[in-house]
């Protein structure tokens, strides 16, 4: 992630509620399902192309926006994406973990694999430390609930001579998980499903924080850095695996705050990280003005 943001200026847009230090949302809110979320991206990408780069309910985000809107999107880079709606025995196992594990905890399940929860008890410690003290816990549920309550990606691999026009990405894919990652089984699903001539699976026994850069730039997702960009996380279950204390990052505060902060991560290459929440982007009509050659983070 570091090697990325290196090269290219950044828009993170945030779910509501979802930023750090947010108020608690009224109890009179609805809390959006995955699909709207998705939908509140036009209002940031407005004409651009872009590049995706989203992790667990930001890569479904994504993935979703992409086949909604296939010529908005050039790109998608997809980490520990589940394609699946939630089964019976997933909601199951989803109920008795809200009985008998706290919030932070079973965000930090769909992080990381068992081994790594037992063993990297640093990580793990700091983790559960950011999601405990910086994050809204209410709104955190509401987003967690939302995700759990997704529909299946309406997705089917194109067989040549047979269904070619079958509903699926159009763009260029790369999709990436861990050896040892809960969502093995999902991605590796979600690329049984995808047209195998625009779709690459990229299995990596370490962290992606420390993935070989060669291998990413020959992909062509990577090729077009020319392009408009978007890199999508929301700040939950799936998506703080980006934390990183070090990276300089502002945010939108307020609800209703149609307004984009930004500011150079590395004055030497003159870049910038413009956080937008997507309250602001869902409940006001206000233009946000994006550059040809930012990415556009969610």
């Amino acid at each position: 992630m570091k090697e990325i943001l290196r090269h290219l200026p950044v828009c993170h847009v945030e779910a509501p509620g979802q930023h750090q230090g947010a108020k608690t949302l009224p109890t009179a809110y609805t809390y959006p399902t995955m699909d709207q979320l998705s939908e509140t991206l036009p209002a940031v990408l407005k004409h651009f192309g872009v590049i995706g780069l989203g992790a667990g309910a930001g890569a479904y985000i994504l993935a979703k926006f992409a086949l909604n809107h296939p010529d908005q999107v050039d790109g998608l880079l997809l980490i520990n994406i589940n394609p699946n709606a939630e089964g019976i025995m997933d909601s199951v196992a989803n109920k008795i973990t809200e009985w008998t594990h706290t919030l932070p905890d079973t965000v930090i399940s769909h992080l990381f694999g068992k081994d790594e929860i037992q063993t990297n008890h640093d990580l793990i410690a700091t983790y559960r430390h950011h999601i405990t003290t910086t994050m809204n816990q209410s709104n955190l549920s509401q987003f967690f609930r939302s995700y759990n309550s997704r529909n299946a990606l309406d997705v089917e691999r194109p067989v040549p001579g047979e269904n070619i026009n079958v509903r699926t990405l159009k763009c260029s894919t790369m999709l990436v998980v861990g050896d040892n990652s809960p969502a093995v089984e999902a991605v590796v699903d979600c690329n049984s499903k995808l047209n195998p001539t625009r779709t690459t699976l990229l299995k990596v026994s370490r962290s992606l924080f420390k993935m070989d850069k060669r291998k990413i730039r020959k992909t062509p997702i990577w090729a077009s850095r020319s392009m408009t960009r978007l890199r999508s996380r929301t700040t939950s279950s799936s998506s703080i695996s980006s934390f990183d204390g070090s990276r300089s990052r502002s945010h939108t505060n307020e609800l209703h705050r149609g307004r984009t902060h930004s500011h150079a991560s590395e004055e030497k290459r003159g870049r910038s990280h413009t956080n937008v929440s997507m309250e602001s982007i869902s409940n006001s009509n206000q233009e946000h003005s994006i550059l040809k050659s930012t990415e556009v983070a969610y």
